[in-house]
């Protein structure tokens, strides 16, 4: 059984400065795009990141600072990446909370909107998590009886990603072989922000964090409309703040 694509989807594996989504950079992007045919396309570039890679990340992906020197920054790059992804569902390993969140970041960061309303993210760490609770070389290994030649470079990773995705929609006939099917089993539709400040509770925005975790973000921002400024101030992602202000346009500041 192979996976039913109505539109194309991307799988996106980065590598970075750090771990920080607030802070820290990309150095390397890779995606790897199927097709509806199955046909795949690849782009890869490395990117400056504009401040220094720590030993310790180079370490691991062993991207150095010399090797970003002359590449162009993100932001010279954001606008041919956004087009190569333009109506592509999204994909990754831990992708949900890292690689799509930290991409989106550095759209906002270079002054783009990068809009994820409508798109599937299918996270194949978390399938793999909810089966076999391994990590991406064992899942390599285990589902495509292969060893990960070149791990943590980031086109090596974001092909094996695919090639796992493959092999669990082989595996697991309940998970199904559709975006959609995929998206639904592993529950990663209810989130509303990527640092899953807010949530969808019944499909209502709910805070997730804090003293007013559970409540609803419209009751809150009514009630207490000084907590909008303080996390507008705070140290929150980006994409955190323009969602907050998308509630609060839509709900509070709408005309009658």
């Amino acid at each position: 059984m192979k996976l039913q694509l109505t539109r194309p989807i991307a799988f996106i594996d980065l590598e970075t400065t750090g771990v920080n989504i607030g802070t820290d950079k990309i150095v390397e992007i890779a995606i790897v795009k199927i097709l509806a045919d199955g046909s795949k396309v690849v782009k890869r570039k490395l990117v400056n990141p504009q401040m220094p890679i720590p030993k310790t990340s180079s370490d691991v992906h062993g991207i150095t600072d010399e090797m970003v020197k002359d590449a162009p920054t993100f932001k010279q790059v954001a606008n041919e990446i956004k087009q190569f992804l333009e109506n592509c569902d999204l994909g990754g390993y831990n992708s949900n909370r890292f690689d799509i969140p930290m991409l989106v970041e550095e759209f906002l960061r270079a002054g783009l909107d990068f809009n994820t309303d409508g798109r599937r993210m299918v996270d194949v760490q978390k399938v793999f998590h909810l089966m076999e609770q391994r990590t991406l070389s064992a899942a390599y290994k285990f589902y495509c009886n292969k060893v990960l030649d070149g791990a943590h470079s980031a086109e090596v990773d974001a092909t094996a990603t695919w090639e796992v995705l493959e092999a669990q929609i082989e595996k697991y006939e309940n998970i199904g072989n559709s975006v959609e099917s995929i998206c639904k089993f592993t529950g990663e539709d209810d989130f509303v922000d990527f640092a899953r400040r807010f949530i969808k509770v019944n499909g209502v925005e709910t805070f997730n964090f804090g003293k007013h975790k559970g409540k609803a973000v419209t009751d809150v921002l009514k009630q207490e409309p000084q907590y909008y400024d303080w996390m507008m101030k705070g140290d929150f992602a980006m994409h955190t703040k323009q969602k907050l202000t998308e509630i609060l346009n839509r709900t509070l500041l709408k005309k009658p």
